[in-house]
């Protein structure tokens, strides 16, 4: 019996290959993701991190004495001079263009989702990529999950049939107040929460017609917008796509939620991101599938979201650039893709619901 024959198969890819040849790394933004994640994945893989520069020194040099990197860089400009490096840039959305614009002219680039604040810093990043050549790349690495890679390899070689149902589902507390730059933005959830899953959703269904959406607020987060959201995204007549995120859930863990579930004709497939779960602690990662409804089998995963994920965005951005991958996965062109999704959800929402027609 082959590996073809079993399902799921037991050669389900659930890692991106590392490159042969890791140039330095220079780090823009010591924040609670770079502590949390970028540096200790780099630090697991071997990346060779050059420096760290961050508007708050005495963050940056804890980063560096934490994970013993050579250099902390004194301003922008001196990061931005280091020679032959892969930059970085992980910084709140509205600095971005800012910092982008002064990278050297070629430069390779990967930038902490979201692009911008909203769609038209997205193109303005763009046009700076384009401008100045740069070989840049959105971190969306939950495309580059254990748990997503192995979903995509199924889908890729059609094990699950036509697909026809696609379902993220959150119920959860998130403790917003963790990144304290969030306070008072004008924008949350989908932004920078959904755009995750929006961003999953095209690589895997490819690019939705429309979207239906409504974000709400509550009135336990008085400092937040959007802290809970219902979108639909149109992908035809055959197809229902939903995502419904409810991050103000306080009534404990037995009704928690945070997976993405598919059906098809022939299978079907539920992935749980389980750093949702009691943030940031955490749950392991699953992955479960079936093709009736009484055989569903869990595959071992290698890892997680957090920290597995974060593997893919800097492995793939750096064998592009040497020429050991031929695409270059989250490209600024194809993320602004994504931002646009992301903008229709907030229009669609604004807009409102269609009115009921009066029967009196």
């Amino acid at each position: 019996m082959t590996t073809q024959s079993l399902f799921p198969p037991a050669d389900l890819r659930q890692a991106w290959p590392r490159p042969s040849a890791p140039r330095p790394i220079v780090v823009i933004g010591a924040g609670s993701i770079v502590r949390d994640a970028h540096l200790p994945v780099y630090k697991h893989l071997g990346f060779p991190v050059a420096g760290i520069f961050d508007v708050n020194p005495e963050a940056s040099r804890d980063r560096a004495r934490v994970y013993s990197i050579a250099r902390v860089f004194g301003s922008i400009d001196e990061a931005v001079a280091a020679k032959d490096a892969i930059f970085d840039v992980a910084i709140p959305p509205e600095n971005i263009a800012g910092v982008v614009e002064r990278l050297p002219p070629g430069a390779a680039v990967l930038i902490q989702k979201p692009m911008g604040r909203d769609l038209a810093d997205a193109r303005r990043i763009m046009e700076i990529c384009r401008e100045r050549r740069l070989v840049a790349a959105m971190n969306f690495q939950l495309r580059f999950a254990p748990n997503m890679l192995a979903l995509k390899d199924v889908l890729e070689r059609g094990l699950l049939g036509e697909l026809l149902d696609v379902e993220v589902r959150l119920n959860l507390h998130t403790p917003w107040n963790y990144w304290a730059f969030l306070k008072g933005v004008p924008r949350l959830e989908v932004l920078l929460h959904s755009i995750h899953y929006l961003d999953l959703i095209r690589s895997m269904l490819g690019e939705p017609r429309g979207v239906y959406c409504k974000g709400v607020r509550h009135p336990a987060m008085p400092d937040y917008p959007d802290v809970r959201t219902s979108i639909i995204l149109d992908y035809g007549d055959t197809i229902r796509c939903s995502l419904t995120m409810n991050h103000a859930h306080t009534f404990g863990a037995r009704f928690g939620m945070s997976q993405l579930k598919l059906e098809g004709s022939a299978g079907a497939a539920i992935a749980k991101m389980g750093v949702n779960l009691n943030y940031p602690e955490g749950e392991p990662d699953t992955l479960e599938f079936a093709r009736t409804d009484s055989d569903w089998s869990t595959i071992a995963l290698r890892g997680s979201w957090f920290l597995e994920a974060f593997e893919g965005p800097m492995s793939n951005l750096q064998r592009f650039v040497a020429g050991e991958d031929r695409k270059l996965v989250s490209s600024v062109e194809d993320a602004i893709r994504t931002m646009a999704v992301v903008e229709a959800c907030y229009d669609s929402s604004a807009q409102g619901a269609t009115p009921i027609q009066s029967i009196d």
